[in-house]
């Protein structure tokens, strides 16, 4: 795996021995236990994943190079770049601003933003909405871009699922930067709908079976919907994706149950 050049001070040689170890071990990444360091009367438990992924030293690693690379200009960033205070608050230390915060609130006017300023598309990437507001400033959106190469192939998927004929489902926190992007991208192809955690996957697996009306769900997905989804229509063939810090085991889960509604709802209609 591509190795990254990102400042000292977000190193650590203990946690890097510990994390290769792991990969040595487990490079599927299928084992869950955490790592257990016994020091006789004292244990510590790390979780099994911790630490900076490969999306985020990416978005550093691009981000220093950048500000290092055009001295004089001014910097901004759409929102956080990642959500971790520490590099948050260099970037802010070294004159960096952020255009919006994580909810999208805005904390800079497009207006105060010129065509020669340098904004930079965080790891978490950024709305179709907002890459016409920049071109329409003059800035490429893509010049200097961090979006992880994972949360690309999400919405890749996304496309693929959409161009064959499925609703997708967004597994996802509606108002998080990376599924509002996955979101963006995924309504350009397919009608789609995001859910938050089980609890919201029942919910739609009850208005698939029939056991919740249409107006239960344009009420309780409100805001996480596509414009024209038709609850008659669009849950009778779906594929799943998700935001990609969610956890994988529970998207499966997720994933599964709406597979089993959906063939149950055929059998049913079937009889």
């Amino acid at each position: 795996m591509k190795k990254f050049d990102i400042p000292v001070h977000y190193k650590s040689s203990f946690i890097t021995q510990i994390k290769n170890s792991r990969k040595l071990d487990d490079p599927r990444k299928k084992d869950f236990s955490p790592t257990l360091l016994d020091f006789g009367p004292v244990r510590f438990y790390l979780a099994r994943h911790f630490g900076f992924c490969y999306g985020v030293e990416n978005a550093i690693e691009i981000a220093y190079k950048t500000i290092e690379e055009n001295p004089g200009k001014r910097f901004f960033l759409l929102s956080e770049m990642i959500h971790n205070p520490g590099v948050n608050h260099d970037l802010l230390s070294m004159g960096v601003r952020f255009i919006m915060d994580t909810s999208g609130n805005q904390l800079v006017a497009w207006e105060e933003i010129k065509s020669d300023d340098i904004v930079i598309i965080p790891a978490f990437g950024t709305t179709l909405e907002i890459e016409k507001k920049l071109n329409k400033i003059g800035i490429n959106p893509y010049s200097y871009n961090t979006t992880c190469p994972f949360v690309e192939k999400v919405w890749n998927r996304s496309a693929d699922l959409g161009k064959q004929g499925f609703t997708v489902i967004i597994h996802g926190k509606h108002y998080h930067e990376e599924t509002r992007a996955t979101f963006s991208h995924s309504i350009q192809n397919s009608p789609s709908v995001i859910v938050r955690n089980l609890e919201e996957t029942k919910f739609l697996a009850d208005v698939i079976l029939g056991d919740k009306t249409e107006d239960d769900f344009y009420e309780f997905f409100e805001g996480k919907f596509s414009k024209g989804f038709d609850a008659r229509v669009n849950l009778n063939s779906i594929g799943v994706v998700n935001q990609t810090t969610m956890l994988a085991s529970e998207t499966q889960e997720i994933e599964i149950r709406m597979q089993h509604m959906v063939c149950l709802k055929r059998l049913l209609i079937l009889r």
